[in-house]
């Protein structure tokens, strides 16, 4: 049989193992239950605050999403922007250093196994992994809902929620893809998950301050004398789209909020933008083509950091 015919051989078995042992390790589940106790304890405030809601709001099941309650200073949406980062750096850190530094990697090699097969149950078992956790929040926030509102969602709201599940799945595939990739550069997994969460931090917290003066070295300032420096304007969006974080900032926003009407800066005044938002809200179906950008942008990040990571594993030499 060719060689890439049995591209395949053990992908199954390295999906199988790696996923129980990611449901089983003690670091993972103290992870995902501070996630998991995090995210609910801010549904479960900002329930509370959205009660008075009921029969006023068309969308009362996005406002768990969305608002953020007196006693957390972030919405369930801001939490999980933050956290599954975090989760999917701890999934992914010490794919392959671990089984470099345990001295596996040539045990497992030897059997009919390939490394690309190896390399891609790694990936494909750390997202299946991060969908359990993600589907199973997902389906804790929506019966929280239920039990404590009294209401169900209309279909339109389920769309938007299935919408947003899908992009937090995608979110945490890049970042996945990151801590793979720092797990194949770098020997010691200290090294591998204080890099990726170095990225992390620079996304986080830095990017907003780093891209306007990147936007002012490549289009000039934002104002001139002939007004507002579209091309600054530009810029700027297309360098913060390179952060993780902005791409399913946008996405969750524009999927949770029906009166979002673009995920970058609108050119209108104050008063046009709020009847824009008292006439009617977006269409689900419109608010879908307007996050395809992000969520392909999130893909195409997955699939290239992936790559990378393939090819560098690819050219490194393991020893018995």
């Amino acid at each position: 049989m060719p060689r890439s015919g049995s591209a395949w051989t053990g992908v199954g078995a390295v999906v199988a193992k790696e996923t129980a042992d990611h449901l089983s390790g003690i670091l993972i589940v103290l992870v995902e239950a501070l996630v998991f106790l995090t995210a609910l304890y801010a549904v479960y405030n900002a329930i509370q605050d959205i009660r008075s809601a009921i029969g006023e709001s068309r969308f009362l099941f996005l406002l768990l999403f969305t608002v953020a309650p007196q006693q957390v200073p972030f919405s369930f949406m801001d939490l999980l922007g933050i956290l599954v980062p975090v989760l999917a750096i701890v999934l992914g850190f010490d794919a392959i250093n671990g089984e470099l530094n345990r001295r596996t990697m040539s045990r497992v090699l030897s059997q009919p196994i390939y490394r690309d097969a190896l390399l891609l149950g790694k990936f494909l078992s750390g997202l299946l992994t991060l969908t359990i956790a993600f589907v199973s929040l997902w389906l804790l926030v929506i019966g929280l809902g239920l039990l404590l509102l009294g209401v169900p969602p209309s279909s339109e709201e389920c769309l938007r929620m299935l919408g947003y599940l899908v992009a937090t799945i995608l979110y945490g595939g890049v970042w996945l893809a990151i801590a793979m990739l720092f797990s194949v550069w770098f020997r010691a997994p200290t090294a591998a998950v204080l890099a990726a969460l170095g990225l992390w931090l620079l996304f986080l917290l830095f990017w907003s301050v780093i891209t306007p003066i990147f936007a002012t070295m490549i289009a000039g300032p934002p104002q001139t004398m002939f007004g507002i420096n579209l091309h600054y304007i530009e810029a700027q969006q297309a360098l913060s789209r390179i952060s993780p974080s902005t791409l399913y900032g946008q996405a969750a926003a524009a999927l949770l909020d029906p009166s979002t009407r673009s995920t970058g800066i609108l050119l209108v005044t104050p008063g046009v933008a709020r009847s824009m938002v008292r006439n009617a809200p977006l269409p689900v179906s419109q608010s879908f083509i307007l996050v395809w950008p992000q969520f392909a942008a999130m893909i195409a990040a997955m699939m290239v950091i992936f790559v990378i990571s393939y090819i560098s594993f690819q050219r490194q030499e393991i020893r018995a």
